[in-house]
C-alpha cells in the first residue's frame, strides 16, 4: 500500500491543488494530510472533504520535521509499504508515481526521488554524496544542479528534499522516524544521511515529474530578511548539528558550523547600518544557535 503524506501550514490554495494532483495519481491508496495548526481555513476545508482515501490530522505547528515525523509514523501504522512524502507546494503530474514504481522492485532501494520543475525548468537540490572530512568544503557533494546538462537517466543520489521522495517502510522501520526536534531545515538531509549510512540506495528518477510552486516577493532584500531571519537561527543551529553529529573529525564537527554562523554574523554587521535587516540583538541569537548546534540542543525556539 502506498500512502501519500502531505504536511501543510497556511497555504490552502496550494494544498487544494496538491490534493487534486494526488487524487489523479495511481496507485495512491491513501492521502494523509498533517495540518500544522493552519489558521487560513485549511482545517475547515479539509473537514468537508468527502473522500474515503483522505485522512486528516490536525495538530499544533510543530514545524516541517514534526509534521513529517507524525505523518510517516501514522502511515506506517496504517499499513503502508511505501510512504510518499511532500510539502503542500509540489504538484505530482498524473504519471509521477507510475514512473517511480518500476524501480521499487530492488530491495536495496530505500528512497526514490522525482524530478522537480519550476516554471518548466529543472529545479533540484539532490546530490550524490557527503563530505564529512574536509571542514572548508560543503557537506553536500555532487550536486545535480551544478551539472552542465540535466541528467536524463535514473541516477544514484545520496540526498534529496522532502518534496516528493517515495520511502520504503522497511527502511523507515530500520532507521526510525525523521528527527522532529529539528523543527525546520535539515530534517530531510539528516534522514537521507541515516538511510545512506544504513546501506540503502537512493535513486533520482527524471521521468517522474513534479511541479514546484515559485514564490514571488516584491519586498526589498532587507524586508525579506527581516521576515525570514527567524529561520536563520534554525538554519545555523541545524547545520551545525549535522556537522557535529556526523563529522568524522574535530575540524568538521566544530569549524563548519563556526564558518556558517560567522557568515551570517558578518552579513548582519555589514548591512545593519543601512539595511536594518538585522539588529544588534540578533548577533547573540545567532551565536546561541551555533552553540545549541554544537551541544545538540534541538527543539522549537
Amino acid at each position: 500500500m502506498i500512502i501519500a503524506v502531505v504536511v501543510t501550514y497556511n497555504r490552502l490554495t496550494l494544498l487544494q491543488r496538491n490534493i487534486s494532483c494526488l487524487r489523479a495519481n495511481r496507485p495512491v491508496d491513501r492521502i494523509l494530510v498533517i495540518n500544522n495548526g493552519s489558521t487560513d481555513g485549511t482545517a475547515q476545508w479539509l473537514d468537508t472533504q468527502a473522500d474515503a482515501r483522505l485522512t486528516v490530522i490536525h495538530q499544533d505547528n510543530v514545524g516541517g520535521s514534526g509534521g513529517f515525523c507524525r505523518g510517516i509514523d501514522e502511515a506506517c501504522r496504517m499499513g503502508a509499504d511505501w510512504v510518499w512524502c511532500m510539502d503542500d507546494d509540489v504538484f505530482p503530474r498524473p504519471d509521477c508515481l507510475e514512473q517511480l514504481l518500476p524501480h521499487a522492485a530492488n530491495p536495496r532501494i530505500g528512497l526514490l526521488a522525482p524530478r522537480r520543475l519550476m516554471e518548466g525548468e529543472v529545479y533540484t537540490n539532490d546530490f550524490t554524496g557527503y563530505d564529512l572530512v574536509h571542514p572548508f568544503r560543503s557537506l553536500y557533494t555532487g550536486k545535480l544542479r551544478k551539472l552542465s546538462q540535466p541528467v536524463s537517466a535514473p541516477t544514484p543520489i545520496a540526498g534529496t528534499a522532502f518534496e516528493g521522495p517515495l520511502i520504503r517502510v522497511e527502511a523507515i522501520r530500520r532507521i526510525g522516524l525523521p528527527n522532529k526536534a529539528l523543527f525546520i531545515f535539515c530534517d530531510d538531509t539528516d534522514y537521507c544521511l541515516r538511510l545512506h549510512q544504513a546501506g540503502y540506495h537512493m535513486l533520482y528518477v527524471p521521468a517522474a515529474l513534479m511541479d514546484k510552486q515559485k514564490f514571488f516577493s516584491h519586498d526589498t532584500w532587507a524586508a525579506r530578511n527581516r521576515k525570514k531571519k527567524w529561520k536563520r537561527f534554525y538554519q545555523v543551529r541545524n547545520t551545525t548539528y549535522l556537522n557535529h553529529h556526523y563529522g568524522r573529525n574535530w575540524a568538521v564537527r566544530h569549524l563548519r558550523g563556526f564558518l556558517c554562523v560567522m557568515g551570517y554574523m558578518a552579513t548582519a554587521l555589514v548591512t545593519m547600518p543601512f539595511a536594518r535587516a538585522y539588529t544588534p540583538a540578533d548577533l547573540p541569537r545567532l551565536w546561541r544557535a551555533y552553540r545549541d548546534g554544537l551541544a545538540e540542543r534541538l527543539g522549537k525556539y
